[in-house]
């Protein structure tokens, strides 16, 4: 697995094509960074499929990419705290049906859950933040990764070897440096960079995937305000601010980008 900080500069602009013919999955794309993912992916030619709980905001993306002349994007509820092995094989199923392809996975949602000491944490709590915020990510990519292979090989196949599909992890400083009163979210998010580690460990050489997380750091969402109340958002990038590094990482970025845990503020700058 590859470390360091290989090819990204804070000043690097996308090709107003970048994603052209790609299909990415996005999980929470109803809002905050989600959202900005989605519309920027769009924007830069993908088909971006929009999973999240809440219709209503899905919706709102949909109409905002479609209205602004993009590739038209899909949608589908789904409720990261309880879903199932199977529910995931049946989302690869409508995916390999519809498009034949994935070219990425943007593993996104998360829930923040209580501030509180681990003494008193609500137990129903702890596993709906450890079944959104982890459990789900390996369903999802467990179900989803044959898609991702198959693209990668017809990749391959072209003599491509630039942006092999990958999967990005979303972690946060909470699970970098687990503290008290991150509760479940600390320990989600600490293990989310585990998994990212043992499927790019086990993925090297041997397939066309690349694995890598995000910590997208202190973002003007509505998550953080929940978390740091007291803090000025106006002191935060925005999530769109974000978007270079993303559309780089899924569109520009070679295979040395593999087994990586990115700091976006640093690597951004910011």
């Amino acid at each position: 697995m590859t470390e360091g900080k290989p090819m990204f500069s804070p000043g690097w602009q996308p090709a107003a094509g970048l994603l052209a013919g790609k299909v990415i999955a996005i999980t929470g794309a109803g809002a905050g960074i989600g959202r900005a993912a989605a519309r920027a992916f769009a924007a830069h030619g993908a088909t971006v499929l929009l999973l999240g709980r809440t219709l209503g905001k899905l919706e709102a993306v949909y109409d905002e990419i479609v209205a602004a002349g993009h590739p038209e994007p899909v949608i589908q509820t789904v409720n990261l705290a309880g879903v199932t092995a199977e529910d995931c094989q049946q989302l690869a199923i409508a995916i390999d049906a519809g498009f034949d392809r994935l070219d990425g996975l943007l593993h996104n949602a998360s829930v923040l859950g209580p501030r509180v000491p681990l003494a008193g944490y609500d137990p129903l709590a702890w596993h709906e933040v450890m079944a959104t915020n982890l459990n789900s990510n390996f369903l999802l990519t467990q179900a989803l990764l044959p898609l991702l292979e198959a693209s990668g090989r017809q990749a391959h196949a072209g003599a491509s070897q630039l942006s092999s599909p990958l999967v990005l992890f979303t972690g946060s400083g909470a699970g970098l440096r687990p503290r008290a009163y991150w509760g479940a979210y600390a320990v989600a998010k600490a293990g989310v960079e585990a998994l990212m580690k043992v499927l790019a460990d086990e993925s090297e050489n041997i397939s066309p995937v690349r694995f890598a997380s995000i910590n997208p750091g202190g973002t003007r969402t509505a998550m953080r305000a929940a978390a740091v109340p007291g803090e000025d958002p106006s002191t935060l990038p925005t999530p769109e601010d974000l978007m270079p590094l993303y559309l780089w990482l899924f569109g520009a970025s070679d295979k040395a980008i593999h087994g990586q845990s990115i700091s976006a503020r640093e690597w951004l700058g910011l």
